[in-house]
């Protein structure tokens, strides 16, 4: 197989290109540098010459709150740039496999999202990612959109290296504890997108760790797991305000996943015993 992942150097990407790479895939790792997907010309250029079997796409802008002050940008990158390789996908007739999020939901409720339940974005970023997926169910007719949640891995920025940061030099951290979901680890996602483009089964898919937790509670956990004495004070989420509104209930449910013969995340705490555990920059399997 002969693979294209977009944003390969991104927290994702990285992990998705070692994943194909691994299972002996012709890998063609791409980023901003290689080409820009929010320049059509380019990116439909890149793609024809690159000529892949099928894409993966994990390029996004994913800084959130600055999305807020940003919109224009946002929105090139997750919907125009997105359009873009759904075109080029959908005139080729392979298959894309785009990754989306949990902020398309409105974080209403205290039950799991289903797949099939509305979008409600709060935000700028959850709204340019939703227009992403409107774009390639539009324009693909081999598509799986999967969403995910509260990722984190050993490669880029995420809460779980901020929190070792903090932990490591603070006595005591000031965590939310009234948002909900789960923890989902790069490496973990990574495989099941490469399951996924090794067995394509069109439709959108919800894919987390399992189990679920807020977020004073996972930083609890990697401080146990990291060996780190820091004692972590769960507060409301408007005693920490962000420019940006996040849901409160970013639970997503794996019926999708599951019914479709995928096999489901491990829990999200074996998962990060796991990250924490890696002192190499890249995993070996």
């Amino acid at each position: 197989m002969r693979i294209l992942i977009t944003g390969a150097r991104g927290q994702l990407g990285h992990d998705v290109v070692l994943e194909a790479r691994w299972r002996g895939w012709e890998t063609i790792g791409a980023d901003i540098d290689d080409f820009d997907i929010t320049d059509r010309a380019a990116a439909l250029a890149a793609l024809e010459k690159a000529a892949p079997d099928a894409v993966i796409h994990c390029a996004a802008y994913t800084a959130v709150d600055r999305a807020e002050s940003e919109p224009e940008l946002a929105r090139a990158v997750n919907e125009g740039g997105t359009r873009h390789v759904a075109e080029y996908c959908a005139a080729k007739g392979i298959w894309m496999i785009y990754v989306s999020t949990d902020y398309v939901f409105d974080g209403s409720g205290d039950l799991p999202r289903e797949v099939d339940e509305p979008p409600v974005p709060l935000n700028v970023y959850g709204e340019t990612k939703r227009a992403g997926e409107r774009a390639v169910q539009a324009l693909c007719s081999r598509f799986m959109i999967v969403r995910t949640s509260w990722v984190f891995g050993s490669h880029g920025g995420n809460f779980v290296k901020t929190m070792l940061r903090l932990g490591r030099g603070r006595e005591e951290v000031r965590v939310v504890n009234d948002q909900i979901g789960a923890p989902t680890y790069t490496v973990d996602l990574a495989r099941l997108l490469c399951d996924m483009a090794q067995r394509p089964i069109e439709g959108v898919y919800h894919a987390s760790n399992a189990g679920e937790c807020n977020w004073a509670a996972f930083a609890a956990k990697i401080f146990e797991l990291a060996g780190i004495n820091c004692r972590v004070i769960p507060i409301p989420s408007d005693e920490y305000p962000q420019t940006a509104q996040r849901p409160r209930n970013s639970r997503l449910s794996p019926k999708a996943l599951i019914e479709a013969g995928y096999a489901s995340l491990p829990p999200w705490e074996s998962a990060l015993a796991e990250m924490l555990n890696i002192e190499k920059p890249e995993k070996e399997r």
